[in-house]
This record gives structure tokens, C-alpha cells and sequence, in this order.
């Protein structure tokens, strides 16, 4: 897992933290999007493997025999736009996460999109506790991925399993960022970084 340590660094430091020196820690989006691909399959397996052991079958070929082209076409149309929506909301939780705990609420979080990468971005430019910034980071993961994936297998819903999965997995780069920050001092302050995915420890 990468990771990028500077101290100190010479950057503009938060209003009130011109004492504390600064710690740099980043991931390598490369391998955040590596291990989101090996993370697929296990993550597919263990949520198919819940769905079956309570519906006794994933769709049956008399379903899939049943579906007109035109309707698997407007299926995959329909789940792409979904999907494209489920990014952007992606980033808002972030976002709306960080405001409850970030003193000047939402006016420190900075909402984006990057040309580059063709996605969207959430930027908290008010430094938290190590807790309330991982409250934040997993919050995605949570509420689109895990918490669908629970209410497919409940339900029945496929397409809502399916939604599940890919947002479990699309949060990769949240887990490897909580698995930095998760052995620091939970009084230790956090500023997110502005252009990478990754992140400020503020220590005196």
C-alpha cells in the first residue's frame, strides 16, 4: 500500500495549527483501482452466497428466457444512469459527513470534478479528529454499499445487490485511507488534501 510521508512540510497551515508540523499521507490511486478489481470477485461471492442461501437461486432461466432484448437494453441504460448518480452521491456523503462535524459546516467542504479522471470530488478544507474523518471516508461505503447489499438479500432486489457490490468495491480508496489513519492518535488532527487522495496529519 502506498504511502508518502513528509515531516515537516512547507505548506499554508490552518488557521490556529501555525505551531504543528505536517505529515503527508497519500494512496496510489493505481493500486487503490488494483486492489478494487482483486476485491470484485470475493465481494461478489460472499453477497451472491447470502442472496442464494436465502432465495435459493440467483435468476432463473425462465426469467432470463422472459426478458425482451429491448428491456435488457433499457435495463443496462437505466443502471448505467443510476450508477453515474450513485458516483456523485458518493461524493455528497463525504461531503455532508464532514459538514456535521466541521465547525463552519458546509462552507469547508469544496465540491468538484476532476477533467483528468472524468469524476467528481469532495474536498473538506477544515481539519478534524482522526474519528470524524474516518466517519466520513466510510460513510460512503456504508450507505450505498453495504447497507444495499443488506436490504437485496432481505428483499430479493438483484439489481439492488448488484448496486451494492459495485459501490463496496468503488470504495476501495476509502479503505485503504482508513487503514492509514485508523493507527493514529484519535486526538490527532486531520486536514484533507485539496488535490490527492489522501490526506494531512497536523501534530505539535
Amino acid at each position: 500500500m502506498e504511502e508518502n510521508t513528509t515531516t515537516p512540510i512547507q505548506l499554508p497551515k490552518p488557521e490556529g495549527f501555525e505551531d504543528y508540523t505536517i505529515e503527508k499521507k497519500t494512496i496510489d490511486l493505481g493500486k487503490a483501482n488494483g486492489y478494487a478489481l482483486l476485491s470484485l470477485i470475493p465481494i461478489a461471492i460472499v453477497n451472491f452466497a447470502g442472496y442464494y442461501l436465502v432465495w435459493g437461486e440467483i435468476i432463473s432461466i425462465s426469467t432470463l428466457k422472459g426478458l425482451h432484448p429491448l428491456l435488457v437494453m433499457g435495463y443496462c441504460f437505466l443502471y448505467i444512469v443510476v450508477m453515474t448518480l450513485g458516483i456523485v452521491v458518493h461524493e455528497l456523503i463525504h461531503g455532508a459527513t464532514w459538514a456535521i462535524f466541521a465547525k463552519k459546516g458546509f462552507k469547508s467542504i469544496k465540491l468538484g470534478f476532476l477533467k483528468e479522471y472524468l469524476t467528481p470530488y469532495c474536498h473538506c478544507k477544515e481539519p478534524l479528529k482522526v474519528r470524524p474523518y474516518s466517519i466520513g471516508a466510510i460513510m460512503p461505503a456504508i450507505i450505498l454499499g453495504f447497507i444495499p447489499s443488506i436490504l437485496a438479500i432481505w428483499t430479493g432486489s438483484l439489481g439492488m445487490l448488484l448496486f451494492g457490490i459495485f459501490f463496496t468495491v468503488s470504495a476501495m480508496g476509502d479503505f485503504m485511507i482508513i487503514y492509514l489513519i485508523y493507527k493514529e492518535d484519535k486526538d490527532t488532527w486531520v486536514q484533507d488534501h485539496p488535490s490527492e487522495a489522501g490526506y494531512y496529519l497536523l501534530k505539535q
